[in-house]
């Protein structure tokens, strides 16, 4: 299956993502595959079959969110500097979202920006984080807050990678799908409570569709002046978890399935969506075993963190919400600050 990108802002750039198992890639150009360990270990010698170039540089990088930081980012820039990599060169980002998030930061800013192409192995970056052209790293102020718009040339998306992924990492990913369907499509989501979602069938129909409902959000808003903040639904409230944590307790994934429920207990204090249906999105997160819960030490702290958030402007915190029902999206800036910390105090002695 090919999902068009076709992006409306110029200057017009096309570029496919393909659904199907791994298909020769042949480039003539030096290409570095950036990974990590864990992803080498398991999928290298595949990747190896099928991609052919005149010289090939694999970067191992550390495996984990902690690590998705500057430095690692200046240690890929060196390995390509010690190589003599040159703007007609490639990069591979073969992994997850922070692999993918980093290779394509790299790419943005080696020599003022090189090609690099994505080849996601975990859910969560085939149908999210490949997918869109956002790139990044976090610092010790919040996630992604330093980074770059920068589209890949193409992505290859090989649901066959998932069948090594640990259960835990893979429901990590089922967060952001449910994530689309609450705030895009409703059949959608009665079809991810209607079907186990570790079928191979129901898995590349659900990442077929999250990634069409991604694509057609990312064609209209390619940098987030709009519709795209919707996707954010989920995070503003987990990169503060995220962040609190040190990135080290929660996958992203786990960040923002407590996110949704925060945001979704908000959404219910403002009498935007009925407390049924918040259950339902709740029940099917903790179908696949995603915490729903976070305890909050410090209520003023956490709030004062939303003001980091890329998404906050003028003293004013975006929020993103289901708008009425599963389906439906609404994005409000006009939340007070007490209504907020009510809902925050529904969590501060939550286990």
């Amino acid at each position: 299956m090919i999902v068009p990108i076709e992006l409306k802002q110029p200057p017009l750039r096309r570029y496919d993502i393909t659904i199907d198992s791994l298909p020769e890639l042949r480039f003539e150009r030096k290409v570095a595959v950036v990974s990590n360990p864990t992803v080498a270990g398991l999928h290298r010698a595949r990747l190896e079959e099928r991609l052919h170039a005149p010289e090939i540089e694999w970067i191992e990088v550390p495996d984990g969110e902690e690590y998705k930081t500057m430095e690692t980012v200046l240690g890929i820039l060196d390995r390509l500097f010690a190589a003599q990599f040159d703007r007609q060169s490639l990069l591979i980002a073969f992994g997850g979202g922070v692999i993918g998030d980093m290779t394509g930061f790299a790419a943005s800013i080696y020599q003022r920006g090189i090609g690099f192409v994505q080849v996601p192995t975990t859910l969560l970056s085939q149908v999210d984080a490949s997918v869109g052209g956002k790139t990044g790293v976090n610092n010790r102020w919040g996630k992604n807050l330093i980074g770059s718009f920068y589209q890949p040339e193409a992505v290859f998306i090989d649901p066959a990678f998932l069948r090594t992924l640990p259960p835990r990492e893979y429901a990590a990913g089922l967060a952001e799908v449910i994530k689309m369907a609450v705030m895009f499509d409703r059949e959608f989501f009665d079809f991810l409570e209607s079907h186990d979602l570790r079928n191979e069938e129901a898995v590349t129909r659900m990442i077929a569709r999250s990634v069409s409902l991604k694509a057609e959000v990312v064609n209209q808003d390619e940098k987030e002046k709009g519709i795209r903040a919707v996707l954010n639904y989920g995070h503003t409230f987990g990169h503060v978890v995220e962040n609190e944590t040190g990135y080290s307790r929660y996958l992203h994934g786990e960040a923002v399935a407590i996110g949704m429920v925060m945001a979704d207990e908000l959404a219910v204090d403002l009498g935007l969506m009925s407390r049924e249906e918040a259950e339902r999105i709740e029940a099917l997160l903790k179908r696949y075993d995603l915490p729903v819960r976070y305890p909050i030490a410090d209520i003023d702290a956490f709030y004062e963190h939303f003001f980091l958030d890329k998404k906050s402007a003028h003293g004013k915190i975006k929020f993103v919400l289901p708008g009425g029902s599963i389906g439906t999206h609404v994005i409000r800036d006009d939340i007070d600050e007490a209504t907020v910390k009510r809902v925050l105090a529904r969590f501060g002695a939550a286990g």
